[in-house]
């Protein structure tokens, strides 16, 4: 398949689509792999791990990861039922509670950064998240890594969590993008220049990043976090390890 035509990319619209209708434009026997013409699967990216789920046609195929390559995601079927034929209509169905706990995920980690940015005055050097819960890493001093800070930083971050922060998701122009503070400092810049449009997510008040993946509306669907676990990646490397709790 052509990359110019692409994937419709159906949750950077609305990450809240759990089943959808599409056609089969390509397949790959060796991989057990089809590409669809629009999808509400995320391939992964930025942290977050892609999504599973099902794909029913002429048969049901259990979804067992999804990848993009260039503008085209690739679904991978498992099952040993035959693939789907090129044109042929399917439904997709998302394993939504898996999906949607990776939502309220996400958007704590980008909670927890915009809080921790904010109070202390720290960068994020990596985060990484999963069904059994996430971690993210932060410039931060030994001196500054005390069980007190550790405790207070969570303490602030459920409070930010209960303010009910609306999320917003957002498009911008490059040159737009390139012009606000809080992007250039989560290195925008890197961005590779055939990128022209920047996706942003805005936890209002609090954060603004760029980010392909996928949020809840408002904060309060989060629920909470517990920090579970702390971690010196180097002298100026520190680690949080977080679970959710439920909301109230």
């Amino acid at each position: 398949m052509p990359e110019s035509t692409g994937t419709d990319l159906i949750y950077l619209r609305d990450a809240t689509v759990a089943e959808f209708d599409a056609s089969v434009v390509a397949v790959d026997p060796e991989t057990r792999e089809i590409a669809l013409d629009r999808t509400a699967f995320y391939a992964g990216g930025g942290g977050q791990p892609c999504d599973t789920g099902t794909i029913t046609g002429t048969s049901t195929w259990p979804v067992e990861a999804v990848r993009k390559q260039g503008a085209v995601a690739w679904h991978r079927l498992g099952g040993d039922a035959p693939l789907p034929d090129v044109g042929s209509a399917v439904h997709g169905s998302l394993n939504w509670d898996d999906r949607y706990y990776l939502m309220r995920t996400h958007t704590a980690m980008h909670v927890l950064c915009g809080t921790i940015f904010r109070d202390y005055g720290a960068l994020v050097t990596g985060g990484n998240m999963a069904l059994d819960g996430a971690r993210m890493d932060f410039e931060m001093d030994s001196a500054d890594f005390t069980p007190e800070r550790v405790a207070e930083i969570e303490q602030r971050v459920n409070a930010e969590i209960a303010a009910g922060h609306d999320v917003r998701v957002n498009t911008l122009p490059r040159e737009e993008a390139f012009q606000i503070p809080d992007l250039i400092r989560t290195k925008i810049n890197l961005l590779p220049e055939g990128i022209t449009e920047i996706r942003t997510v805005e936890i209002v008040g609090l954060d603004l990043q760029a980010d392909g993946g996928t949020h809840v509306a408002n904060t309060r669907e989060v629920g909470g976090i517990r920090i579970v676990g702390t971690r010196s990646k180097g002298k100026a490397n520190k680690r949080l390890e977080i679970v959710l709790t439920d909301p109230a």
